[in-house]
Formats: C-alpha cells, sequence, structure tokens
C-alpha cells in the first residue's frame, strides 16, 4: 500500500493519491493556516473507521441474506491531550439502516465488525474505547 502527498498551497492544503490515482484532499483549520479545503487528519480517522466497518457490515448482512435498502453511519470522536498531541480517547459508531431487517442480524454484522474484522476500530481501540449503537428504518 502507499499514498503520496502533496501540497497544494502555500500553507498546509494537501491532496493524497493513492495506487489507483484515486484523490483526497487534506487541509488544516485557519489557525494553522488551512483553508477548510479538505478534511483534516484526525477527521480522516474516523472516517476511515466508519467506512472500514460500513464495508464490513454490508458484506455480513449480504452472507446473511440480508440486504439493507440503505445505510448511514455517524461517528463522534472525543479527543484528549497527551503531551504536544491529542489522541482519541472515545469513538462512537452509529449505524441507520433501512429496510426490512432482521435486528439480531444487524447487531451481529456490527458486532463482527468491530470486534474481529475492522483493520481501522481495531488499531484505534489501541487508544480510544469504541461503542456502536444502530437503528432500523423501515
Amino acid at each position: 500500500m502507499k499514498i503520496t502527498i502533496q501540497r497544494l498551497n502555500d500553507a498546509v492544503h494537501m491532496e493524497a493519491k493513492n495506487e489507483d490515482n484515486v484523490t483526497l484532499q487534506m487541509d488544516g483549520t485557519g489557525e494553522i493556516g488551512g483553508i477548510n479545503g479538505g478534511f483534516r487528519p484526525m477527521q480522516m480517522l474516523l472516517a476511515a473507521a466508519g467506512g472500514c466497518s460500513a464495508i464490513d457490515v454490508v458484506g455480513i448482512l449480504k452472507k446473511q441474506r440480508q440486504n439493507p435498502e440503505d445505510l448511514q453511519i455517524e461517528v463522534t470522536g472525543e479527543r484528549v491531550s497527551v503531551g504536544d498531541y491529542s489522541e482519541f480517547r472515545s469513538i462512537h459508531i452509529h449505524f441507520i439502516l433501512t429496510g426490512n431487517l432482521d435486528e439480531n442480524k444487524v447487531a451481529r454484522a456490527i458486532d463482527l465488525s468491530l470486534t474481529k474484522y475492522c483493520s481501522v476500530s481495531k488499531t484505534l481501540e489501541k487508544t480510544a474505547k469504541i461503542t456502536s449503537s444502530f437503528e432500523i428504518r423501515v
């Protein structure tokens, strides 16, 4: 896996590109010279946790013959200062699924993702307590 990062301006607006030439933009807050032209790196960590788990949950549900019509995830995180940097101490992932779904199968899919399969969550759990919740909309 390889990511390249290119600075886009004379401050901290950056563009990351993966091996498939897919890009995303990163930036900092105005306090450090950013123009809010992209995700801040810590926001990307939350997005990565939600995205990783979403991929797992959809795959697990399909294997269980459950097919969500829609899936939305809200990820929140609380940071704490540790010396000169800050890290996440808690992350909550809330899943909003739409469709005729079995509640027990949804709960099991989320649990499997967060405790076994999602590499991002498994990495972040070393410093952050990760919790989850879900709702099913018909």
